[in-house]
């Protein structure tokens, strides 16, 4: 059985940066796709970013591109999400999650079967 442990989040003020961190146990990151999403009081789950089995092709959301990085560490089994000039915007609370079955990153949350706990991302001055 897949489990994730977010870690990383908090409160941070307007332009500052957080590092997510996301430890996987039941697989390794070369079998599995990882995503990131965020949820806001009130709203669905948004896709954030995500990463391949190999590493090479890492997706972004429109607001994350240029602002977020997505990485890993395989001999920790963990994914990190960078995250830069933060906007109250992305306040939320943010989840890893596992896709066993794709080759590539996804947008949909349908293709994500495993979720971490989440951890909240508090963005205010």
């Amino acid at each position: 059985q897949v489990q994730l442990t977010e870690s990383g989040g908090g409160w941070v003020q307007p332009g500052g940066s957080l590092r997510l961190s996301c430890l996987v146990s039941g697989s390794t990151l070369s079998d599995i796709v990882m995503g990131w999403f965020r949820q806001a009081p009130g709203k669905d789950h948004e896709f954030v970013s995500a990463i391949s089995r190999s590493g090479r092709i890492s997706l972004y959301s429109d607001d994350a591109k240029g602002r977020f990085t997505v990485s890993r560490d395989l001999r920790s089994n963990t994914v990190s999400l960078e995250m830069n000039t933060l906007k109250p915007e992305d306040t939320a609370v943010y989840y890893c999650a596992v896709d066993d079955k794709s080759l590539i990153p996804g947008r949909a949350t349908g293709l994500y079967a495993f979720w971490g706990q989440g951890t909240q991302v508090t963005v205010s001055s």
